[in-house]
Parts: structure tokens; sequence; C-alpha cells
């Protein structure tokens, strides 16, 4: 594997950008860099309607040498604990050697072929879904029991964009960024 470029100063120059209290955001993920360079990243402030009150979450993924760092920082109202409104922000600092799944779907237009939307959906065993039906057999008659049938999937995290709302450059560089975890993850999984 050739050496990458460090991308941290672009990195925190598209947090400073997105002025979603991008000291927060740029400390925590100092911390957890730890010294290690950023290979590839993406930044996607995401503000969402509760009520009559707007609320932003910023989420931010960096890949680094050996490992997957997902930032989700949110805003919150005030509450028994914290009367002040308040943000958090947590990091998680995952192997890419635990990165089990990258799945990519891109959507594109069949008019124009344009790329309308990308989803990015990554899976390490934190999370599991179980979807459960009853089982059946082909005789129409049969009123047996046969159990039940199902799938455990990974969903662990997953980050939509769309080149409407968030326009088609950051839609590339969500492609950009699943290209290079793809590629990280590969390199790991053949060690």
């Amino acid at each position: 594997m050739t050496k990458t470029q460090d991308r941290s100063k672009a990195l925190f120059a598209s947090i400073s950008r997105s002025g979603y209290y991008p000291e927060i955001v740029s400390g925590a993920l100092q911390d957890a860099l730890a010294g290690e360079p950023t290979e590839a990243f993406v930044v996607h402030h995401e503000p969402t309607f509760d009520r009559d009150e707007i609320r932003r979450h910023m989420s931010v993924l960096v890949l680094t040498p050996s490992r997957l760092l997902l930032t989700h920082t949110d805003e919150h109202p005030g509450d028994t604990l914290l009367p002040k409104p308040y943000t958090s922000t947590s990091v998680e600092a995952v192997p890419l050697s635990r990165v089990a799944g990258v799945v990519v779907t891109r959507m594109v237009s069949a008019q124009t072929q344009q790329l309308e939307e990308a989803l990015l959906t990554i899976s390490w065993g934190a999370v599991s879904r179980v979807e459960l039906e009853p089982a059946r057999c082909d005789d129409p008659e049969c009123e047996a029991d046969h159990g039940y049938t199902g799938s455990i999937s990974g969903d662990d995290f997953s980050l939509r964009l769309s080149a409407a709302a968030e326009g088609g450059a950051a839609v590339e560089g969500l492609l950009e960024f699943a290209r290079a975890l793809t590629a990280a993850t590969t390199v790991t999984a053949t060690r």
C-alpha cells in the first residue's frame, strides 16, 4: 500500500466551514486521532425539525491508517442535569480489521444518468438487526407450525447524501470516502 497524504488540515478546515461548534468537534477529533494522519473524511451537517425547533446534528467520518472514526455532535435543550442548552460529542474508533461490510448504494436518474444520491452503510458488528417471519411450506393445505425464518444483518452506521440537498460535490465526496474505506478494509482483510 502506498503512503497517502495527510488530509488533517483539510478535515479541520471543512469542520470550521460548517460553522457547527467547530472548536468542540475539532477538539474531540484531535484527541481521537492520537497523532494518526487523516487519509479520507466526510463532514455532514444536518439540521432537523423537531416540532417548533430546529435541531442540528453533525456526523464526521475519518479514515486513518488503522481506524475508522465516527463522530456525532448534537444540540440539546436544557434539562434537569444541565439547565442551559448544551452539545454532546461522541467519537467511536473502530479498528479497520473489525469493519465487516461497506455497502454503497447509488441512485442515478434514469433520464439524465446523473448521480442523484448515495447511501453508505458500514457494519462492524456493534449493532445487528433481526428480521423474523413465520416459516411456511409449499403445501397450501398444511397447518403445521414450521417455526420461524429470518435474517440477521449488520447496520452500524448509514449516511445518505443527496445532490439536491447537499450538492453534487458532497455526494461525490461520500463516494470518494467509500472507495478509500473499501480499499483500506480490503488491504486489512488480506493481511
